[in-house]
């Protein structure tokens, strides 16, 4: 299986701006540039978003992997992942999910977020220290 998503730039680095599209095209063409990235006053996207969304989409699919393996069937998962920044680049990344998942005590679900935090493939190819917090709803 492979997975693929192009980029496009115009110009300089502060005054140019590209788009991304993703295989799927659910982004298509998307905005992106010095001003989505760093300032924030334009609508579009930039990389340390994507890398969040990943991040949450993957980390929130092995957690349901991981309760499935058991035999637990989750109501609902709802994970944010915040990228942290300094001026060197990314420093860590704090995944934080809400479950509500029946028959599970807090205990077991804070067990399988942490092993899905080590395990899940964006996890995994990440060099950067990954935090998480589970919080179970019933």
């Amino acid at each position: 299986m492979k997975r693929t998503a192009k980029a496009h730039w115009e110009g300089s680095v502060k005054e140019g701006k590209g788009n991304v599209t993703t295989q799927s095209e659910i982004l298509n063409q998307t905005n992106y540039s010095f001003r989505t990235r760093f300032v924030g006053d334009e609508k579009g996207t930039n990389p340390e978003e994507l890398l969040a969304a990943a991040h949450a989409g993957c980390f929130t699919m092995a957690v349901s992997f991981a309760l499935t393996e058991k035999g637990i069937t989750p109501t609902s998962l709802d994970t944010e992942a915040t990228v942290m920044m300094d001026g060197a680049g990314i420093t860590g990344i704090h995944l934080f999910i809400i479950g509500n998942v029946p028959d599970t005590s807090a205990g077991e679900f804070e067990a399988i977020t942490k092993g899905a935090e080590e395990n899940c493939l964006i996890s995994k190819v990440l060099k950067v220290p990954i935090t998480s917090e589970a919080i179970l709803v019933s």
